[in-house]
């Protein structure tokens, strides 16, 4: 995969959605709806590129990592679309950006919305990541939610030389729609990198971090104010301190100045206001 900006395959895909540049990435200005909307749209016949589109998001950690390690840089800056997943993204860009962003895009939201026009059109998903425990909770708690939908395949994310390479081969062969990537940050924006050319029938790649583990209930989502404020990294780091007390402390300073600093209107915006 390549920088957005020497992608013409990419960008001629996602012409249409307008954009803003918040930390220093270049954020796609849709709500949960219109981005759900734009996925169903893009897997259509007429609309497929010969590869997966790519798909990420980022929040206030993401923005942090990209400007301190060039290797998770390029892997984002490389994404056909980045959607914003992260309140204090979304308040920042009402205050600084033009235009600014509607709404936070979580993925944790996304899939649902997404899982619901899949259902009533016929299309598929593939749910590949975490453990296996948490892959088959995972996807069992999505068909009792939505039993109409075709998942045809899942995979546990523990798959490394040869025995990942088949398992990309028997993703690409059973050709989803929707292919749910959900191994960490940066883990499974490389591996978009690394497989992209052996999954040509896949319609989307969305990248998904801790998507499965909320799918399987073993993690909870904060309170729905929390949220509203842009807390959750609090009720994350009180129910796992020792994993992320650290990561927050050094990431979300960095990100508060990303944000006021690094944010600024799209060249499209300026462009069209003359």
């Amino acid at each position: 995969m390549r920088e957005r900006r020497a992608n013409p395959i990419g960008r001629a895909a996602t012409a249409s959605v307008p954009r803003t540049s918040i930390g220093g990435l270049r954020l796609a200005v849709l709500d949960l709806e219109q981005t759900a909307d734009f996925m169903v749209d893009v897997v259509s016949p007429r609309r497929r590129i010969g590869r997966p589109l790519y798909l990420t998001s980022a929040n206030g950690e993401v923005l942090a990592r990209c400007s301190t390690e060039p290797k998770t840089d390029r892997l984002f800056r490389s994404a056909d679309l980045i959607n914003a997943d992260g309140q204090p993204l979304v308040t920042l860009s009402r205050l600084n950006s033009s235009p600014p962003l509607p709404e936070r895009v979580a993925t944790t939201d996304l899939f649902h919305v997404v899982a619901r026009k899949a259902e009533a059109a016929g299309l598929t998903f593939y749910m590949f990541g975490a453990d296996a425990a948490e892959n088959a909770a995972a996807v069992a708690n999505v068909r009792k939610m939505y039993p109409a939908l075709k998942i045809v395949g899942h995979s546990h994310g523990y798959l490394r030389g040869a025995q990942l390479r088949a398992k990309v081969d028997e993703i690409n062969a059973l050709a989803p729609d929707y292919l749910w990537v959900g191994l960490g940050i940066p883990h499974e924006q490389d591996f978009v990198e690394q497989y992209t050319p052996h999954l040509s029938n896949v319609g989307v790649i969305k990248t998904s971090g801790g998507l499965f583990n909320f799918l399987s209930g073993s993690r909870a989502r904060a309170p729905q104010w929390m949220q509203s404020v842009g807390l959750e990294w609090a009720w994350r780091i009180w129910l796992e301190p020792r994993r992320l007390f650290w990561r927050y402390l050094t990431t979300n300073p960095r990100a508060l100045y990303l944000l006021f600093n690094k944010s600024r209107p799209s060249n499209t915006d300026r462009t069209l206001r003359g």
